[in-house]
């Protein structure tokens, strides 16, 4: 499974990482790079047109690869050892880089619509990946945690990341409400600190200003992400259901305990399966009122040793 024969644990490792500007898809790549300790090199790219992502699958299929149905500036003129990606936008360039260079290619994530003939793809138990040699099967999103030192409790110390809507959930301010009470109840005697993110609305800001949190930070006012240090210093996060980046950091750092706050009855959909599945594991609780104290970390870096080139 694994892409040839050197392993590429204690070498030096050049790796080219194509993003499409979504930092939930770069930050997948960025960690397998970091769990490597490998020099990268990031190049946006997108399609030229709309049209242009519909003809990529059909020219995916036939084997045809083609830089004209993309956006891409100048390539570095490092030599890279590998080629990394993370979502739709970035596949089609990413193999016809990698044909071009000569070099591997790795999808951190399952490539769908796509043919799955990456030399090396990370796919998600929740995306229900088929048996093949070059396919690793993750519990979850590629992630590497770093603390930066902003968020330093003088005591024992509780921690809420909250996220937002998507496509799948809208944030029920009343259940945000309740899950609330309850955590200023039962850890009285605890700091308890909250980041928002990009995608928290403002009525949900709102409610936060309502609680006397330890510390907080409102990202609409003050684009810091100290969630690296709730994980470093908390005894217990919890995590709206949102984000299976935020969830899959939580998991694979730390020793906090994790719970997941359900933002709504919805249980048909990726994050309820992923996190459905970590629980069964021990990785985390689906919150539902009472506290578990579920706190089993992934060693991405694990996973990343597996590849060889």
């Amino acid at each position: 499974m694994v892409l040839d024969a050197r392993s590429l644990e204690n070498c030096l490792v050049n790796i080219l990482i194509l993003s499409d500007g979504r930092m939930g898809h770069l930050n997948q790549s960025i960690a397998f790079a970091k769990h490597l300790n490998a020099h990268y090199e990031i190049i946006p790219v997108n399609f030229r047109y709309k049209i242009c992502k519909l003809l990529s699958y059909a020219f995916d299929k036939c084997k045809i690869y083609t830089p004209k149905l993309f956006h891409i500036k100048s390539l570095p003129e490092t030599p890279f050892d590998l080629i990394v990606s993370a979502g739709s936008s970035t596949y089609y360039a990413t193999k016809t880089v990698s044909k071009k260079l000569g070099i591997k290619s790795v999808a951190m994530m399952l490539p769908q619509s796509y043919r799955y003939d990456f030399d090396l793809i990370f796919a998600q138990s929740h995306d229900t990946p088929p048996k093949q040699d070059n396919i690793i099967e993750l519990p979850a999103n590629f992630s590497y945690v770093e603390p930066k030192g902003l968020f330093t409790p003088q005591k024992k110390a509780i921690g809420l990341i909250i996220g937002g809507n998507n496509s799948l959930f809208v944030m029920d301010k009343e259940r945000l409400k309740t899950q609330l009470d309850f955590i200023f109840q039962t850890f009285q005697s605890y700091e308890i600190a909250i980041t928002t993110s990009p995608r928290t609305s403002k009525e949900i800001e709102e409610l936060i200003a309502c609680y006397p949190f330890s510390y907080s930070v409102i990202f609409s006012q003050n684009r810091i992400n100290p969630i690296a240090d709730f994980l470093a210093r908390c005894e217990v996060v919890f995590i709206t259901i949102d984000s299976t980046s935020m969830i899959s950091e939580a998991i694979s750092y730390g020793t906090s305990s994790v719970e997941i706050l359900p933002l709504s009855d919805i249980k048909k959909n990726k994050f309820f399966t992923m996190a459905q599945n970590l629980e069964k594991e021990g990785y985390l609780h689906l919150f539902n009122g009472t506290l578990a104290h579920y706190n089993r970390k992934i060693d991405f870096k694990q996973y990343a040793k597996k590849v060889k080139l």
